[in-house]
């Protein structure tokens, strides 16, 4: 599609409603997967993202063979596994890393045994792994700003408690914090937001939009606030400018955005020991 200026070639997708509600989906989830990937980060919580994308699979088949809302089945299982993750942990000997990668072999599996029963559920699955973002409807794009909204309200509630546990666990439980509760709270956060986020890029990507604009914020900037918000900055541009890019070369939605922010990522790399040495 070719364009006669730079104001008709930002115009121009807009006159799409696919195009409205997928910018707008994009850019709730990538604040929203910043706000919560600064915890994943700091906490280096990468692996355990991932696993909760993974296991929150079979809610979102479920959903799919019912006709209900993907985001809610997925959050519901995903919710499920991480207080699963945390009861397995609290009652035996096995760390969390094992419990969770136990739970999220076994839930993938069963997702996929499910999806299995569908007919024609190659094509599904691809797109409920690789994600479509342009495919949201609007009613789809209510749920997320809701759980959204929801998800920010709870971490700026417990803001406190939440960075105590991060930095430092030790003085948290000294202080008496509910550590495991709050913990598992972290954990059920991620799911949430995961499974909003794999509307977006799907199953296989959805760690990438978690973890990498929090990573490429923390590459720059030393406060945990700012790496919020930059981090919000840069994916809510990245989202933008990738589905801008997959518009007008017709590439894969999904794919593009991770590609530009992972472009901001080694981007920061470079320019971080600079950008330090003259800050200080």
């Amino acid at each position: 599609m070719s364009c006669e200026s730079l104001w008709s070639c930002v115009a121009a997708p807009l006159e799409f409603g696919f195009m409205q509600r997928g910018l707008a989906a994009a850019v709730l989830i990538a604040v929203l997967c910043a706000v919560i990937g600064a915890f994943v980060v700091q906490q280096e919580l990468a692996f355990i993202g991932d696993a909760l994308a993974h296991a929150s699979f079979p809610g979102v088949v479920v959903a799919y063979m019912l006709g209900f809302n993907l985001a809610l089945g997925g959050a519901l299982v995903g919710i499920l596994t991480a207080l699963g993750v945390g009861a397995v942990t609290r009652h035996s000997k096995l760390s969390q890393d094992t419990a969770i990668g136990v739970l999220f072999a076994g839930t993938f599996a069963l997702g996929v045994a499910l999806l299995s029963t569908v007919k024609n559920y190659t094509k599904d699955l691809f797109g409920l792994l690789l994600g479509d973002v342009l495919a949201v409807r609007a009613g789809d794009v209510l749920v997320i700003a809701g759980l959204g909204a929801l998800m920010l309200l709870i971490v700026f509630a417990l803001y406190k408690e939440l960075t105590l546990l991060v930095f430092d666990p030790v003085q948290a439980e000294v202080i008496g914090l509910p550590v495991q509760l709050l913990r598992e709270l972290l954990l059920a956060l991620m799911a949430v937001t995961i499974v909003i986020a794999i509307q977006t890029v799907g199953i296989v990507l959805v760690v990438a939009m978690l973890v990498t604009p929090a990573a490429t914020a923390t590459l720059l900037v030393r406060r945990f606030p700012m790496v919020m918000l930059l981090g919000a900055i840069q994916g809510a541009l990245g989202a933008l400018a990738g589905l801008y890019l997959s518009f007008y070369f017709s590439i894969a939605s999904g794919a593009t955005i991770v590609l530009v922010l992972t472009s901001m990522f080694v981007l920061a790399l470079v320019v971080a020991p600079r950008w330090r040495r003259t800050a200080s």
